[in-house]
């Protein structure tokens, strides 16, 4: 990927994945390419590229609009990275190193600082890095590739269910119980945690989707 088409590829995702580009947005070339200071054709391909991811929907002579899923292809995604992430934490519970244990217990503890202080952007980066280390320390990364494509198609979801009501202790609980099932080697227990989490997040989509969109 040449540089200028990884800048417009990278501007536009972040500006999808933080919201500032709304579902069902249509994105124009010729605006694009002044924001960014780049080619309509660089843009073209950053889109075909963010296509490619499914973040974007590319009609003929309509143009390039923001993706927007529905309900049940949310339900069903997060569905798919339940099962996948269960395999992923079983494999990490087994292959997890002291070091990264304790990344995973200094995450914690910033995250519940960041939580006391109703930092919630500050938290949702931290929750990314938790799960990071969990990919890092798992044998099964063709999983892991697949549910990184899921977390990056849903990740505006993710960040707004923390603003929930209870949500955000909730979560908090969730991972602090990954991480007892990761540092004791078990690997049922971190499978079933980490699939009792994402549970939890599909429930919490499903009961608040309108205030999510």
């Amino acid at each position: 990927m040449t540089r200028p088409m990884e800048n417009a590829y990278q501007f536009i995702k972040q500006k999808i994945l933080d919201g500032s580009y709304k579902p069902s947005q249509k994105l124009t070339e010729v605006e694009l390419a002044e924001i960014i200071g780049a080619s309509r054709n660089t843009i073209k391909k950053a889109l075909l590229k963010l296509e490619q991811e499914n973040l974007v929907e590319i009609e003929q002579n309509k143009g390039a609009y923001i993706k927007s899923f529905t309900l049940e292809e949310i339900v069903n995604y997060l569905e798919i990275r339940e099962v996948l992430e269960g395999l992923v934490a079983r494999t990490a519970a087994k292959n997890i190193s002291d070091d990264e244990l304790k990344q995973m217990k200094d995450i914690l503890e910033q995250m519940d600082a960041q939580l006391k202080q109703n930092r919630f952007d500050e938290y949702s980066i931290l929750n990314k890095e938790f799960h990071q280390v969990i990919y890092r320390a798992s044998k099964n990364q063709q999983a892991v590739e697949i549910v990184n494509v899921i977390r990056t198609q849903l990740s505006r979801f993710h960040f707004r269910t923390i603003l929930i009501p209870g949500r955000n202790q909730n979560s908090f609980q969730e991972h602090t119980k990954i991480y007892e099932a990761l540092n004791a080697h078990d690997e049922e227990k971190a499978q079933e945690a980490v699939m009792a989490h994402i549970v939890n997040v599909r429930k919490t989509i499903n009961e608040n989707f309108s205030l999510l969109v």
